[in-house]
């Protein structure tokens, strides 16, 4: 089980990086995650992490199992010293591997609003300097008006 878990870190870790810097890679992934969110997308995610989690607390209570035998005031065996220490393995490379999971959900949500943000603003900016482009003109018509009207007396 540990060798699946470290390639899901290190995928996880992969995208994160991917994602935190601009690659031609991240506008593909980006692309893939939006699909990914539709339709069926969130409960198949929603189920796999529910699985995961609950694989966590099965072994978090192993590993609790495992700790109460040796309170009994007997030191712990070499076998369940190793059982103890594969279990911790397991929990924390699956608490990583959601903590991950989680936090490229969050980048994919914050890149997406900055990219909404962003064509708002050159919205607004255009839209200043299509208001600033009428005033000018229209105060170069007075000018013009007025500097005839000066000619005129």
């Amino acid at each position: 089980m540990l060798q699946p878990l470290f390639c899901l870190v290190f995928t996880e870790v992969f995208v994160i990086l991917l994602l935190l810097f601009r690659t031609p890679l991240r506008k593909p992934l980006l692309l893939l995650m939006d699909r990914a969110k539709r339709g069926r997308g969130p409960v198949v995610a929603s189920t796999a992490g529910g699985t995961l989690f609950v694989i966590l607390v099965s072994i978090l209570y192993s590993i609790i199992n495992t700790q109460k035998r040796s309170t009994d005031g007997t030191p712990l065996n070499p076998t369940d010293q190793l059982l103890l220490v594969y279990h911790l393995l397991e929990a924390s490379l699956l608490g990583v591997s959601l903590f991950l999971g989680l936090m490229i959900d969050r980048l994919h949500y914050y890149i997406k609003e900055l990219r909404l943000l962003r064509k708002h603003v050159e919205a607004v900016k255009k839209f200043d300097q299509r208001n600033d482009e009428v005033k000018n003109k229209g105060k170069l018509k007075t000018k013009v008006a007025e500097e005839e009207e000066v000619e005129e007396d």
